[in-house]
């Protein structure tokens, strides 16, 4: 079936003026009087110049309204080629894109971050634009196992374009220290204050001075018929000596104000970074930079692989300055750094003595200077163990 036009008929004969296109053998549709003198209807494009020549010889006069057909309301559509090109591209993407996995997102994950089974997946071929087929294949799954062995158990979901990673973790292994043979060491040297032995064997009492690397408490406990090795518990608390030597720079640079800050852009695509510009310098003290990444989320929450990173680089103005070596700032400082390294304990007497930027300080503290340490079991001790156990 060919284009059809509604085409209007102006004849002071109309019933005449119809009969004479029917003996023409053309198909008329849809006849509708519209006035005492008009008619319309609608006929194949084809047979419009016989009509109008047959009509022209009887004095009647034919007008063309409006040409329908699928040709005819595709016509306007030809003007936006790039409206039917981006139409076109949707079809397209809608028939292939569920073949491709554009996200995914792991489950079941207690211990193992999310991000390291990512990232292992992805070197398993389980990532972005990887084929459906090929992420649900044994081989995958295997392979993930084998580069994540905190997992016991894996498996792959895939639903559109979305691929889910479930994982089992392995159990714990029981801690095995309970089992090892420990004592308490001491730290540094002192003397010793107080001994408190919660499990083990002393070797210390108050008063005595003790060296760095020396028992205090061991972890084998002889009872006459069978020595018992376990693991040392207790606190032993010592008088010691400390000297600490606390030095300042005579100067240092600050910044005195702020100067020109620019903006560096760079195009993400999965792991690779495109920079827009070819500058990378390494910035000095006198520079702070601060990195950003913007990447492209979807309503639901699934992050694409595609973002922009801006680097900010602020410059500033720097002097030279003198800083203030006072007495107090010194001593305060070492005192600070004294307590910092002390598992605990106090400070009981202090002399300091200050020399321009220097400071010379002595301490006296009371500090726990017990340490575990793991004790060897020897072939000597073995036999032993043997003939009394």
């Amino acid at each position: 079936m060919g284009e059809r036009i509604i085409c209007e008929l102006t004849s002071a004969d109309i019933p005449g003026a119809l009969g004479a296109m029917n003996a023409l053998g053309a198909d008329l549709w849809d006849v509708v009087p519209t006035g005492e003198m008009t008619v319309r209807f609608l006929a194949e494009k084809g047979s419009i110049p016989q009509l109008r020549q047959v009509l022209e010889r009887r004095g009647d006069r034919l007008r063309l309204l409006r040409r329908l057909g699928l040709g005819r309301k595709l016509k306007p559509w030809l003007r936006h080629p790039v409206l039917l090109a981006a139409i076109g591209l949707l079809l397209l993407l809608t028939a292939w894109l569920p073949s491709r996995i554009l996200f995914v997102q792991v489950e079941g994950n207690d211990r193992v971050p999310s991000n390291l089974i990512l990232e292992r997946a992805e070197e398993c071929g389980i990532g972005f634009w990887s084929l459906r087929s090929q992420v649900r294949s044994e081989q995958v799954k295997n392979a993930l196992l084998e580069a994540l062995p905190q997992l016991q158990w894996a498996g792959i979901n895939t639903s559109g374009c979305v691929a889910t990673i479930t994982v089992r973790e392995r159990s714990p292994e029981p801690d095995g220290e309970d089992m090892t043979v420990s004592g308490i060491v001491a730290s540094r040297d002192g003397i010793i204050v107080s001994c408190t032995v919660r499990r083990g064997t002393a070797l210390c009492v108050p008063g005595q001075a003790v060296r760095a690397g020396e028992v205090l408490i061991s972890g084998l406990t002889d009872c006459g018929l069978a020595i018992i090795a376990d693991r040392a518990e207790g606190e032993i608390f010592a008088e010691t000596t400390r000297n600490i030597l606390v030095r300042t720079p005579e100067s240092a640079v600050f910044r005195t104000g702020k100067g020109i800050t620019t903006e560096n852009f760079s195009l993400l695509i999965g792991k690779k970074r495109i920079n827009f510009i070819g500058d990378s310098r390494i910035l000095d003290t006198s520079c702070v930079k601060m990195y950003s990444e913007y990447y492209l989320t979807l309503p639901g929450g699934f992050q694409l692989p595609f973002g922009i990173a801006v680097e900010t680089v602020t410059d500033y103005d720097t002097a030279d300055t003198a800083v203030p070596g006072t007495a107090a700032v010194l001593e305060e400082y070492a005192r600070g750094y004294l307590l910092s390294h002390m598992t605990a304990g106090q400070i009981l007497a202090e002399r300091t003595e200050a020399v321009g930027t220097r400071l010379f300080a002595d301490y006296i503290c009371l500090e726990m200077i017990g340490q575990n340490q793991y004790e060897e079991i020897t072939k000597e001790y073995g036999e032993n163990y043997g003939e009394n156990g």
